[in-house]
């Protein structure tokens, strides 16, 4: 076989995707997994659609080996994609292709599919935490007598997880609360077992205790956060308002042993997310202390959550993207297209009532999308307050 030569311009526009990965190692191991399944493409059963974006894939990587411009449908897997499809079992190869295609193109596009990329539920709305960056500060929101707190029923979430399932790959326990406050957290994990590719949880780490971490290592989950923005303890208690730094670090060292001496270190990652507010936050100062506990650290850019509905009224044209790729389904059932809207004024919808192919697919969620691309987001509250796009 004739040596691959990845071209000058490959290294302009997507050499920082894989920072400390080898180009042509990966290259060749993502190649080598489409081939896998354009091979088999019948035994995975997929849809016209689903096999034409088998074929988008291979024609972007024969595009970057070409020397080929990218157009804005093809799509190359990105350094943590490598490293989640390293974990993928042959049997859900296509699966995963197709869902990352979905994730990352499809918002691009503009597409609508049937169901949404992702779907992030909140087992509920209540945080022990008052960081500053976070909506949990408002208290017309986090006060228990507004009416927005609350603990999902076992109801709402398995008649959730039902409709999804076998139609959404990326669920995240995660939005405006922590998720393991809730009493039957353990037993949601259980219900999603074997039923979704990329099944993710944020947690600020609190309430860890063996026993807990016992069951979030044994689960489904693929990918666990632990939010956590600073190095020392000063830094950590000015931000994440509530929140005991030794506590915390005690918590993930009991987590990385247990981790450690009882299961693989292959079949999940385990990552460190802060949310970047400040300079004194260095992602670097925060791998050397909190690398050797986690697979990965990282900072997200901040959003001011906290005055959401307070922020000046931008000039912003460009449409969200989070209207084509994830929606949110709180405690009680209310779905909502995005959490910098925490009290929820651009919901019209309740998963008691509507499934999520109705409510993604409606009317009132495409005049949403149309608003703004007709660059209208200003007449549209709270996106007209948001900077997150």
């Amino acid at each position: 076989m004739a040596e691959k030569i990845i071209p000058s311009n490959y290294y302009k526009g997507f050499h920082s995707i894989f920072t400390g990965v080898d180009l042509k190692e990966s290259i060749d191991f993502v190649l080598e997994k489409l081939s896998y399944v354009k091979e088999r493409i019948k035994t995975y059963n997929l849809s016209k659609k689903d096999s034409e974006v088998i074929d988008k894939l291979i024609i972007s990587y024969n595009k970057l080996i070409k020397n080929i411009s990218l157009e804005k449908e093809d799509m190359l897997l990105k350094e943590h994609e490598i490293v989640e499809l390293k974990k993928i079992s042959n049997i859900n190869l296509a699966r995963y292709f197709v869902y990352r295609y979905k994730y990352n193109i499809y918002p691009k596009l503009n597409l609508v599919d049937e169901y949404p990329p992702c779907l992030q539920i909140e087992p509920t709305s209540i945080c022990n935490f008052r960081c500053v960056m976070c909506f949990q500060i408002d208290q017309s929101f986090s006060h228990k007598s507004n009416g927005f707190m609350g603990l999902m029923s076992m109801d709402i979430f398995k008649k959730t997880i039902d409709e999804i399932t076998g139609k959404i790959e990326a669920v995240t326990f995660a939005s405006r609360g922590e998720p393991t406050l809730h009493k039957n957290f353990v037993d949601m994990l259980n219900y999603c077992e074997g039923k979704f590719l990329a099944l993710k949880m944020n947690t600020n780490a609190s309430r860890l205790n063996e026993n807990l971490i016992h069951s979030i290592l044994s689960s489904d989950l693929q990918t666990i956060v632990f939010s956590v923005d600073a190095r020392d303890k000063i830094e950590y208690e000015k931000i994440r308002v509530g929140g005991n730094f030794e506590k915390v670090q005690k918590n993930l060292e009991l987590f990385n042993d247990i981790r450690t001496k009882h299961y693989s270190r292959e079949d999940k990652i385990v990552r460190i997310s802060g949310v970047k507010i400040n300079q004194k936050q260095n992602v670097e100062d925060m791998k050397n202390k909190w690398g050797d506990l986690v697979d990965m650290v990282s900072f997200v850019n901040y959003i001011p959550w906290e005055n959401s509905y307070e922020n000046n009224i931008n000039n912003i044209k460009t449409r969200c993207p989070e209207l084509w790729l994830r929606m949110f389904v709180w405690h009680d059932g209310k779905v909502n297209p995005c959490d910098y809207d925490y009290k929820s004024e651009l919901s019209k919808w309740n998963i008691k009532d509507n499934t999520i192919t109705d409510i993604w697919t409606s009317n009132e969620y495409n005049e949403y999308r149309t608003v703004h691309l007709q660059e209208k987001r200003k007449t549209l509250s709270p996106c007209n307050r948001c900077n997150s796009c």
